[in-house]
């Protein structure tokens, strides 16, 4: 498995058999992890642009790691409403440790801020500790908690303002 310049992200739709893949690859390891799946609910329209995108990344063709964005205009975080949030982010084990999920995560800031987001959110939880320590060093701080998990004490939510969101004509 090679570095993370050599990771080519794609967007696909929620459907997308890859998609679905590593989807159903991250919520094994949500059960191994957490005793059970992510049970919040999530209709693929959520990440169909403009509301949202679903990305997947390929080493040498072979898709290796997973990101999505979806609009949450009802999420108060950081002083803005208009938040985008992280869902499905996964690097399959055999890439792990190898920058892929900070390459990933760069390019939903990037996309998120391109279609309007000021602040991105995510919700992890403890049980992930390399997930929380990549969120925290890419400048991601601890909000008040929201979504399906918010009264869970083992839930941990995390926000980053994204600076100017929107390129000016």
């Amino acid at each position: 498995m090679t570095a993370s310049a050599d990771l080519r992200i794609a967007r696909v739709g929620f459907g997308h058999s890859d998609a679905l893949r590593l989807i159903e690859d991250v919520q094994l390891e949500y059960v191994e992890r957490y005793g059970g799946r992510d049970d919040t609910p999530l209709d693929p329209a959520m990440f169909e642009p403009p509301g949202g995108s679903f990305f997947v990344g390929y080493v040498d063709d072979e898709p290796v790691a997973s990101g999505a964005w979806r609009r949450r205009d009802d999420v108060l975080a950081l002083g803005s409403r208009t938040t985008a949030e992280i869902k499905r982010m996964y690097v399959v084990p055999r890439a792990r440790h190898r920058g892929l999920a900070r390459v990933m995560l760069a390019h939903l800031e990037t996309t998120a801020a391109q279609a309007g987001a000021e602040v991105l959110i995510l919700e992890t939880g403890e049980r992930q500790p390399e997930a929380i320590a990549l969120y925290e060093t890419s400048g991601y701080t601890p909000i008040d908690g929201f979504g399906y998990y918010k009264d869970e004490p083992i839930s941990r939510c995390l926000a980053k303002a994204l600076g100017q969101s929107r390129t000016r004509s």
